[in-house]
């Protein structure tokens, strides 16, 4: 996938073909954590992205995870959240990627950036 970078069009659609992993919190929900008004769902390319990202953390559990799809977080998870949402790709990695909520990334009715959308 980061063969695409400085391509944003085309990691974009990269990112929504890929099935990528992301760890479940204690309640079976999809892990996620808030920064800047927005709720970042963290997602990883590989178990070992997700391990790393566990040790950065100092995490000792074993992360229960399910693999989705990246359309599917866009387009269907992050609308459920009900509040700006974005995909944060690979936190504490090497290359890391954040796709907030915004126009050409996220449905326009919870884009952050279109009159109507999450919030302005």
């Amino acid at each position: 996938m980061h063969a695409q970078r400085g391509r944003p069009a085309a990691l974009i659609g990269e990112f929504r073909r890929t099935a990528v992993l992301v760890p479940l919190d204690e309640g079976g929900g999809l892990w996620s954590s808030e920064f800047g008004g927005v709720r970042w769902l963290h997602a990883f390319t590989d178990e070992t992205a997700l391990v790393r990202f566990a040790m950065a953390r100092g995490e000792t559990r074993d992360w229960d995870y399910r693999s989705v799809l990246g359309a599917r977080l866009l387009d269907v998870v992050v609308p459920a959240v009900g509040a700006p949402a974005g995909v944060a790709l690979d936190v504490g990695g090497e290359r890391p990627m954040l796709f907030p909520p915004v126009t050409g990334i996220v449905p326009e009715a919870v884009a952050v950036d279109v009159p109507g959308g999450e919030e302005q």
